[in-house]
């Protein structure tokens, strides 16, 4: 397995950079930056990839509604140039809070958006002229739309990569099985192993039957907290907020994806609690009743012999790329959560 982590925000962005030097010699495979509606994920990689050498660097994630389909490729195949080929781009729909209320977008059809943008990137990378007539974009735009003067062009420069990776974020069926057809890596939000076959084994299975055997394996991406030792069984408590605010607030009744995947888990009763709660305005009543089991199992949090145990569980369940959130006070403890992690999924 590979060894990720995400970008710390913790002591300011430049300071967390220049930190990245070091965790490359630990061993770091790849380093995932979020965007959501804070400051743009793109200027923050491509300082990244001036700062650093070998790790490799990921959008986790670009939404796919506020570029245009060619400006998303044109931004991957720069991120590829200045990374000298280090750069994965990691996509995902979101969700309607963040589209239709930052950016002013309506949230429609995230599944056949997300099948025509990554069309139109590879055909950009592979600089053909960009010609496109799907059911959400037209390139060029057709007769009777704009001017009438739009050519059919093709990217200036020539790529690094014109097979520049593509990450997806999904947790629906339909989504899964999607990326798993279409896309070269498959990123899951609140991934629980032993769960994992059951929930997306189908939808995994239906787009793996139709996938190009020229794109490769798909690259699973599961997400743990990570903390080693006998005395951090209270750092899983760090994960009910934030497990709250997806599984209550990300969404209206019936419309939030992660109170379903918290129901596929078997967690009916307590997602429908957690969800009334936090509607309710009472978010530390439905962060307690997060599940703990829930929280456990998501989690590399405790012994090294029970870390060791996880790992294992999620390496059989699939995963690929592991992408880790080191809890500890200082940026010395963290480097070694890092360097004993990825000794541990090697030795696995």
């Amino acid at each position: 397995m590979r060894i990720g982590m995400a970008l710390s925000y913790s002591g300011g962005f430049k300071e967390t950079v220049e930190e990245l030097a070091d965790y490359e010699k630990a061993g770091l495979d790849i380093v995932y930056v979020a965007e959501a509606y804070s400051f743009d994920a793109v200027s923050q990689m491509g300082y990244i990839a001036a700062r650093t050498e070998r790790v490799e660097i990921a959008s986790g994630i670009l939404n796919i509604y506020s570029r245009t389909p060619t400006a998303i490729a044109q931004t991957a195949a720069g991120l590829d140039y200045v990374s000298d080929g280090r750069f994965t781009l990691g996509i995902g729909a979101s969700g309607p809070q963040v589209i239709e209320g930052f950016h002013g977008v309506p949230y429609t059809a995230p599944l056949g958006r997300t099948r025509e943008i990554i069309e139109i990137c590879r055909k950009v990378w592979r600089r053909e002229r960009v010609q496109h007539d799907g059911k959400h974009y037209h390139l060029p735009l057709p007769e009777g739309q704009g001017t009438g003067l739009g050519k059919a062009l093709k990217l200036i420069n020539h790529p690094v990569r014109a097979d520049i990776p593509i990450m997806v974020a999904a947790i629906g069926p339909k989504n899964v099985e999607l990326t798993a057809e279409i896309a070269n890596g498959w990123e899951p939000i609140f991934y629980m192993p032993e769960k994992a076959a059951e929930v997306w084994g189908p939808s995994l299975a239906a787009g793996k039957a139709k996938r190009d055997p020229a794109l490769g394996e798909l690259d699973v991406v599961g997400q743990s907290p990570l903390a080693i030792g006998d005395d951090v069984q209270g750092f899983l408590e760090f994960g009910r907020p934030m497990a709250a605010l997806y599984i209550g607030g990300m969404g209206a009744k019936g419309k939030n994806f992660y109170n379903d995947l918290a129901r596929r888990y078997g967690y009916e009763k307590e997602a429908e609690e957690i969800q009334d709660l936090y509607l309710d305005g009472k978010k530390d009543e439905a962060a307690a009743k997060v599940p703990q089991e829930l929280l456990e199992k998501m989690s590399l949090i405790g012994p090294e012999g029970h870390v060791r145990e996880r790992l294992a569980a999620m390496k059989e369940s699939g995963v690929t790329t592991l992408n880790v959130a080191p809890i500890a006070g200082d940026h010395k403890s963290r480097l070694a959560l890092i360097e004993k992690v990825k000794e541990m999924a090697a030795g696995l």
